[in-house]
């Protein structure tokens, strides 16, 4: 297996961590303009997860070719 795959699962690790904080302060500054608190309704969380799925297997079919 060798040394790439630690690679890819740190830089893979560190840019989902990137984007869950950059997801978090955009949901922060939307409801701070609105003066609401930031909520994450259950539907919100479903929309979330599938849209999530979805990116994971466009992520994952990238290193596939179909003959």
């Amino acid at each position: 297996m060798g040394k790439y795959r630690n690679n890819y699962i740190i830089v893979g690790a560190l840019l989902g961590a990137v984007a869950g904080v950059i997801a978090a302060i955009l949901m922060v500054q939307r409801a701070e303009e609105a003066h609401q608190t930031p909520k994450l309704t259950a539907g919100d969380g479903v929309k979330v997860g599938l849209g999530v799925l979805g990116v994971l297997k466009l992520i994952s079919d990238i290193g596939t070719t179909k003959k």
